[in-house]
């Protein structure tokens, strides 16, 4: 029976959007994520009452409208492996505006949010990058919006993981609302692949088990993580790439390791 914690992408509609991941559709409170694939030419129109948005230009070139700023021909990456994305914050209640001359690939990223922050844009350079992990553990991380960034919920993130090694490990989740000790994050990874054909795995499980599915992920796919520990594994020859929308009661990072794995560190 299909788990309804993996999404795969549709054909694109009229907007050319690929996935549609609202919290009525995935059964939680706070996080929205959708991916659209704008032909030559076309563009995209939204505004969020009660929502902000982090926009993230996965692939090609945009020109980006919030409110009475105007972001021109911001993107440029071939694929979503060529380095640190361009990004745009918009708060609610401003009119998002998005057109690609010649095709582009967007994140659209929304949690809840009053409109206390103005829209900005956030280059590669404003992009944190680190190196996390050591050995079959390493993977490269690319902090588009972490907690120390101005933001009233999101949380977003890129990873990439090199074939063999695996990533969000080891198994940590942020499911209690325990600060300072551990913050309540809902969770989408939406994962890709540097070639075709191949597969990644990622587990989602909680530690009295009832929560337990163990996905193969293609390219394109999203995983939901509502709640539990959720590694991810790229098998060898796979080079693969996520990005990480959270969001919750209380912006901020703090997980807890699984007991059984905490002795190999973070």
């Amino acid at each position: 029976m299909p788990t309804p914690l993996l999404r795969h992408p549709t054909a694109a509609d009229a907007n050319g959007r690929l996935h549609h991941i609202t919290p009525g559709n995935a059964g939680w409170t706070y996080v929205g994520f959708e991916v659209h694939r704008l032909a030559p030419g076309a563009g995209l129109t939204r505004e969020e009452t009660a929502r902000e948005t982090c926009l993230v230009v996965l692939t090609g070139h945009v020109t980006v409208a919030v409110g009475d700023q105007t972001f021109e021909n911001i993107g440029g990456r071939a694929s979503v492996f060529d380095g640190s994305p361009w990004s745009v914050y918009a708060p609610p209640g401003q009119r998002l505006v998005v057109t690609s001359a010649a095709g582009a690939e967007v994140a659209v990223c929304t949690a809840p949010a009053t409109g206390r922050l103005p829209a900005r844009l956030i280059p590669p350079e404003a992009v944190g990058q680190e190196l996390r992990g050591e050995g079959t553990n390493l993977r490269h991380v690319r902090n588009i919006l972490p907690d120390t960034a101005e933001a009233e919920s999101l949380l977003v993130v890129e990873v990439v993981t090199p074939g063999g090694n695996w990533s969000s490990y080891p198994p940590h989740k942020h499911d209690a609302d325990d600060f300072p000790n551990e913050t309540a994050l809902e969770e989408t990874y939406y994962h890709r692949l540097a070639r075709p054909g191949g597969f990644a795995v990622q587990r989602v499980y909680t530690d009295d088990r009832s929560l337990d599915e163990t996905m193969a992920v293609g390219d394109g796919d999203v995983v939901l993580v509502p709640r539990g520990y959720h590694p991810v594994g790229a098998p060898h020859g796979f080079d693969l790439w996520y990005l990480n929308v959270m969001a919750g009661p209380r912006r901020a990072w703090k997980f807890t390791m699984a007991p059984e794995h905490a002795w190999l560190g973070w």
